[in-house]
């Protein structure tokens, strides 16, 4: 049985954010809110807790993960990023986008993309999962909450609970999400490219 935490979305309670913390570092899986739809998320380092969350998302390793920064620097610390790049992220981070890059050491071999060495990375622009980034001092593995057989994003905790409690250690509870998941952008090129349009406007990156 999974936990659920109702966390204020401007005010996040520490004492919660703590506790969520602890479970994350416990090898746990939770659904959080973000500033686009809702996201599963689980620690950097655990590989057990990362197979669960693909098994719940219904997805296989060919299928980035992404990393959930605290902020610009971090992704400078698991990505490689030159100065055209360093300035399309800094003019759209904090935001609902999800930039791939090369991936460097730092990332764990079986996060990144096993053919191209390449890993999605975003800062939220939310309260609750940037509190909670600060509390761990690591970024977090990451993937929108779209269940195997839904075409759409769960955008609030109650259907989670629902559909998928037993399947969670935590469920936060940060109010409704907006219903499209981050856009997508690929800068691993000579120029941007779009993989997938989302909340954010793709016209910030050019394209």
């Amino acid at each position: 049985m999974s936990q659920f935490f109702q966390i204020h979305p401007d005010n996040p309670q520490l004492r919660l954010i703590k506790q969520a913390a602890q479970i994350i570092h416990g090898g746990g899986v939770v659904a959080l809110p973000t500033d686009s739809s809702y996201a599963l998320v689980c620690h950097l380092d655990d590989k057990s807790a990362v197979e669960k969350l693909r098994r719940i998302r219904g997805i296989d390793e060919k299928h980035h993960l992404t990393l959930l920064c605290r902020d610009l620097s971090e992704i400078a610390e698991y990505a490689r990023v030159d100065n055209k790049q360093f300035r399309l992220l800094k003019a759209t981070t904090p935001g609902p986008f999800t930039v791939i890059l090369e991936a460097t050491r730092a990332v764990p071999r079986r996060l990144s993309h096993p053919s191209r060495k390449t890993i999605g990375l975003r800062v939220p622009e939310n309260a609750i999962a940037s509190a909670l980034l600060e509390e761990l001092g690591q970024p977090l593995i990451s993937t929108t909450l779209i269940l195997p057989d839904d075409g759409e994003v769960i955008n609030d905790a109650e259907t989670i609970r629902e559909r998928i409690e037993k399947q969670l250690d935590l469920i936060i509870d940060g109010g409704a999400c907006s219903l499209e998941p981050t856009t997508v952008i690929d800068l691993t090129g000579a120029e941007p490219v779009l993989i997938r349009h989302g909340r954010g406007n793709p016209a910030l990156f050019g394209v």
